[in-house]
C-alpha cells in the first residue's frame, strides 16, 4: 500500500535492528500497552511472532526509506478487544520524531479503506489508553465513534483505563 508520503509493507528479519532503534524509546511502547524494547534480538522475535500476520506492516517514509513506526489490521484470536466475523482492530505506533505530522492518519486511512473494500470488514475497533491524547485525537480525525471503556486494566503492572472506539463501513 501507498500513500503521498509513505510505503505500508510486510516486516522482515532484516528491519530487526530499525525497529530496535525506534522501539527501546521509553514514550513508545508503554502508550501503546507493550514494555521498551530491550535488545535487537528481542525485536527480531517480536518481527517473527508478533508482527508475522498478513495484515501487519512497517511504515516507511518515501522519501528517507526508512521505517518509522507499525500499522495493522488484527483479527480473532490477535485482537486485544473480543471480535466478531468481519470484525477488526485497528493498532498502530510511530516513532516520537515523527509524532504530531498527520502520518498515522494519513496511513491510517488507507489500511481502513483497505479493510472495509478489499477485506470485507463491517467493524473496526481501536483503542487507547486514556492518557495518550495523541492517539485519541488520532481516532476523532479518522471518524472513530466511542463504544466502551474498559476500567482497571492491568497492563505493564498498573491499572489504567482503555476506551474502545469503532468504525462502521457506513461511515
Amino acid at each position: 500500500m501507498e500513500t503521498k508520503r509513505c510505503l505500508l509493507r510486510h516486516w522482515k528479519i532484516e528491519d530487526a535492528l530499525r525497529l530496535y532503534d525506534l522501539a527501546k524509546d521509553p514514550d513508545i511502547g508503554p502508550r501503546a500497552g507493550w514494555p521498551p524494547h530491550q535488545s535487537v534480538e528481542e525485536s527480531k522475535e517480536i518481527i517473527k511472532n508478533v508482527f508475522n500476520f498478513p495484515e501487519t506492516y512497517a511504515i516507511v517514509l518515501k522519501e528517507t526509506n526508512e521505517i518509522i513506526g507499525c500499522i495493522s489490521l488484527m483479527f480473532q484470536g490477535q485482537a486485544n478487544v473480543e471480535l466478531h466475523d468481519k470484525e477488526a482492530e485497528l493498532g498502530y505506533w510511530i516513532g516520537k520524531a515523527y509524532w504530531g505530522q498527520g502520518i498515522v492518519p494519513e496511513v491510517a486511512n488507507s489500511l481502513l479503506t483497505y479493510g472495509f473494500s478489499q477485506l470485507g470488514l463491517t467493524r473496526i475497533f481501536c483503542g487507547y489508553y486514556k492518557e495518550n491524547k495523541q492517539s485519541q485525537r488520532v481516532q476523532e480525525k479518522l471518524g472513530f465513534r466511542y463504544q466502551y471503556t474498559i476500567k482497571d486494566k492491568m497492563v505493564l503492572g498498573t491499572k489504567r483505563e482503555e476506551i474502545i472506539n469503532v468504525l462502521e463501513r457506513e461511515q
